[in-house]
């Protein structure tokens, strides 16, 4: 493949993902209000759309710049699998646990049952893990830039969300704010343990 096709596919990826981040980002500034869009109208398609773009442009880019980072292929083989798997599964699991459309950023019902016990964002936790154990498997430099503003994505999200949130669900958002860490932490590792333990006893 030509260096040329290889390095247009790159910018457009990374084009496509700062994009998306500078929107989240602006929203979680309260510059904009891009982030989320609680309906679909534009805010909804040019996320999602963009999303889906990035998803093509990354495959793309991984079949053009496979292990270019000349990387041991065996040992980053078998870590990123693991991680990739594991993260993605948590994040699909998570996924179901908040509804199809809330996962879309529309208005839903507020859930803090499931996955959502441990974390209050634990799609974007696996997501995290997800596209670190892609770079892994791609062993690609350019598909680890890519990856890497990808995970500036995953972790501003809950940014512009929280103040929409709290907008949309009042103080019940609030109180579950209090008690569910924004990602993982301590509390995480207190409601697994009394998780174990009242399966133990019972």
């Amino acid at each position: 493949m030509s260096d040329a096709l290889t390095a247009a596919t790159f910018v457009a990826g990374v084009g496509i993902a700062l994009t998306n981040l500078a929107g989240v980002v602006a929203s979680a500034l309260g510059f904009a209000d891009y982030w989320p869009p609680g309906e679909r109208d534009w805010r909804y398609y040019a996320h999602w759309g963009l999303s889906h773009a990035l998803n093509v442009v990354v495959l793309a880019l991984v079949y053009l710049d496979w292990n270019s980072l000349g990387l041991p292929r065996g040992p980053l083989l078998a870590a990123g699998a693991v991680l990739f798997v594991a993260g993605y599964a948590v994040a699909i699991a998570a996924g179901l646990d908040l509804g199809v459309e809330e996962t879309k950023g529309l208005s839903g019902e507020l859930r803090t049952g499931g996955w959502y016990r441990y974390s209050r964002n634990p799609q974007y936790v696996g997501y995290v893990v997800a596209t670190t154990g892609f770079a892994l498997l791609a062993n690609s430099t350019l598909v680890a830039v890519v990856c890497t503003v990808y995970l500036g994505w995953w972790l501003a999200l809950p940014f512009a969300e929280e103040p929409w949130l709290c907008e949309e669900y009042g103080e019940g958002y609030q109180r579950y704010a209090e008690r569910v860490p924004r990602f993982v932490g301590r509390k995480t590792v207190h409601a697994l343990a009394d998780r174990d333990a009242t399966s133990a006893s019972s």
